[in-house]
């Protein structure tokens, strides 16, 4: 395997090549990989146990690649919401990882093919009913919290460059953890997520869940009063704590120390203010690898909702679709057990000419039909500007 921290500069002119196949874009490690030594489809149900099924199969597939020459293995990919269904894992035959600061300003911006159609999943009518539904089961003691997400399916008049588009992904989201996954049946999921769900470094490690979000203003001075608002906001602070205790619950008892601030901090993305919180942590057991703490959190209250049984079990019933890798998780983990997560939202698949879109918001008994259904709206402003069509 090559393993570069030197950006070479035809990086930029051959980003096209780059670009279809996993890439990955973080403030922390950047990284892209080449060809595919091995895959790992089976669900990760249960890897987060360092000593389970899917944890073994993978230090056996680590150490066939070593093998065969490959000096630092890495396994990168996505993980479905739903655990239990197939992954899309893989180990790279090459990695490189990059300072993601040498891509700022690099790439021109190109038109994508024009739009011919576009069709929500479901539509307003069908979305808000949804949503009131988990209201009432909320208000009524059934659970505190559920994320339900809708879907927007485009068609194109010819067949999307995902390379265009993940230039025009990072030229609009700088910030953001961006990344492009080449799937097995020969699509790409690809997005900018805001989210990190778990970094591991040695045996340190960090979370930053999301839970709470606000539209941004042009005017500076109204888009401050609005990220103020969601400050003080019970019902989106309510939403947050929901997050951040489940979390601190599920890491206390794999952790030496666990640091989880009680009050969470503002962040901006180009379209979102969002309530977050830095989690920070020390593994307790030197086997756990970032693996086996994101599959431990996977899915959190910020995309399932809470207690995560009774909100699964409801979104099954109310979303007319299943969410596949939608809500899932989107990154690395390498044979020393360093690597990082990523919640896979903001985010879409395209296929030739068809691409779906995914957005999803918490519901607590204080939502509102129709706020929960524009929030979803702004949320996939983030893909619909990469089209031009916000």
């Amino acid at each position: 395997m090559v393993e570069t921290s030197v950006f070479e500069n035809a990086f930029v002119e051959d980003f096209d090549a780059v670009s279809r196949g996993f890439f990955y874009q973080s403030p922390w490690r950047s990284l892209w990989t080449q060809g595919c030594f091995s895959r790992l489809t089976t669900p990760v149900a249960g890897a987060e146990q360092p000593d389970g099924a899917f944890q073994c199969q993978l230090r056996q597939q680590f150490s066939e690649a070593k093998q065969q020459g490959i000096q630092n293995p890495i396994m990168v990919g996505a993980i479905p919401f739903d655990a239990s269904q197939p992954s899309a894992l893989f180990i790279p035959e090459a990695s490189h990882f990059f300072d993601r600061q040498q891509l700022a300003g690099g790439f021109t911006d190109t038109p994508l093919p024009t739009v011919t159609s576009r069709t929500a999943l479901p539509d307003h009518a069908a979305f808000t009913d949804m949503v009131a539904q988990a209201v009432n089961a909320t208000s009524q003691g059934e659970l505190d919290k559920v994320v339900l997400s809708r879907l927007m399916d485009i068609t194109t008049e010819r067949p999307v460059d995902t390379a265009m588009l993940m230039r025009r992904i990072i030229n609009q989201n700088p910030t953001s953890y961006n990344f492009h996954v080449p799937l097995p049946d020969g699509g790409s999921l690809l997005g900018a997520s805001p989210e990190l769900l778990l970094r591991k470094q040695n045996g340190e490690f960090s979370s930053c869940p999301l839970a709470g979000s606000a539209r941004r203003q042009q005017d500076r001075q109204q888009d401050n009063a609005v990220g103020q608002r969601l400050m003080h906001s019970s019902k989106d602070r309510y939403e947050h704590k929901l997050v951040t205790d489940a979390m601190r619950d599920v890491l206390q008892s794999r952790s030496s120390l666990l640091s989880v601030p009680e009050t969470p901090q503002l962040v901006t993305t180009p379209t979102l203010w969002h309530l977050a919180t830095w989690i920070n942590g020390e593994a307790r057991d030197p086997r756990d690898n970032a693996l086996s703490l994101a599959s431990l959190l996977h899915p959190t209250p910020a995309l399932s909702g809470f207690p995560h049984a009774r909100a699964q079990k409801l979104i099954a019933q109310l979303e007319p679709f299943d969410r596949h890798l939608f809500g899932g998780i989107v990154g690395w983990c390498n044979e020393a057990g360093d690597g990082e997560w990523v919640v896979t939202i903001r985010c879409g698949t395209v296929h030739n000419t068809r691409v779906r879109l995914f957005a999803g918001a918490g519901i607590v008994p204080d939502s509102s039909p129709e706020s929960e259904w524009n929030e979803t709206g702004v949320k996939l402003d983030t893909m619909l500007r990469a089209f031009g069509l916000q």
